[in-house]
């Protein structure tokens, strides 16, 4: 069961439940809401998206099994060692899955549920397979990635259908999590390229041997960064402000600084400190996004 659970990569699955939260939140907390009917749409966010991000993980593990075992960054998951069985892992995932999308359809609506599905879909079948084949499928691969905040805004908007879809509150969550998502898995793909080059996998770092072109893309998505981060407090001035436009813009010019420094020196200790800076900057602005949210409600 551990091994099991295991495959469904924990830290990933917190991070787009984490999003997804966010997204909720962000949503939910510009009209009244009664106790019951927001515990029962935040927990459907929570549970459903858990459980959906859970299995295409999953699923994701069960298609590259023999290309991790090529790598020893990977080597050692669960199903190169051998402590579960292909089967096992496939049929975890696509439970996992139906699962998460039922939930969410149940307790949130058919929208929620459909963005999940599409974030499984877009993942295991386009993104998946694709990895080996360009250096583009980086950027698919921030699509759904970037889909778990619409899957809270869906839930907690008053619009009805799609028309929640349209609002600029969750066009500008995925925004910033489609952008952050480039320099961040840059950064790693620069740390492991001999790992991605042994599984097969045609990453830019792999394809640029000189780390030239990934700098600099590195360094174009962290500038564009900037104003990403800074368009939640533009487009909902009424539940952001001071804090947060403080807050993202020191971390995000403090983010720029490390990127330029990886430009210049080109080395995989500075790709180090930028996938570290990554795994700090987004916590704290959805952070402090959350907090800054919260207390004006309470204030208010």
């Amino acid at each position: 069961m551990r091994s099991l659970v295991e495959t469904t990569k924990p830290g990933i699955t917190k991070l787009v439940t984490i999003t997804s939260f966010v997204g909720f939140v962000m949503s939910s907390s510009s009209h009244p809401w009664s106790g019951s009917t927001l515990a029962t749409a935040a927990l459907g966010v929570v549970v459903g998206t858990a459980l959906a991000a859970a299995g295409a993980n999953a699923i994701n593990q069960y298609m590259e099994r023999e290309r991790d075992a090529r790598m020893p960054r990977t080597v050692g998951r669960p199903l190169p060692q051998q402590r579960v069985t292909p089967g096992q892992v496939l049929l975890a995932g696509v439970s996992l899955g139906i699962a998460g999308c039922l939930v969410l359809w149940l307790l949130n609506g058919l929208v929620p549920a459909l963005i999940a599905l599409a974030c499984i879909v877009s993942y295991i079948a386009w993104y998946t397979p694709m990895k080996t084949r360009t250096a583009m499928a980086t950027f698919v691969g921030a699509i759904p990635g970037a889909l778990p905040p619409l899957i809270g805004w869906s839930a907690g908007s008053t619009s009805m259908g799609w028309d929640s879809l349209l609002e600029w509150g969750g066009i500008s969550l995925f925004a910033l999590m489609f952008v952050w998502q480039i320099p961040h898995f840059l950064a790693i793909a620069w740390m492991y390229k001999d790992d991605y080059a042994k599984g097969g996998y045609l990453v830019l770092p792999v394809v640029d041997p000189s780390g030239t072109w990934t700098a600099a893309t590195i360094a174009l998505w962290t500038v564009t960064l900037v104003p990403a981060t800074l368009m939640p407090a533009i487009v909902m001035p009424d539940r952001l402000g001071t804090v947060y436009l403080a807050a993202a813009s020191l971390s995000g010019i403090a983010f720029l600084l490390l990127a330029a420094k990886l430009v210049i020196g080109r080395t995989r200790a500075d790709a180090r400190v930028v996938f570290f800076a990554s795994i700090i900057h987004l916590p704290l602005i959805l952070l402090v996004m959350v907090a800054e949210t919260l207390l004006g409600l309470m204030v208010g």
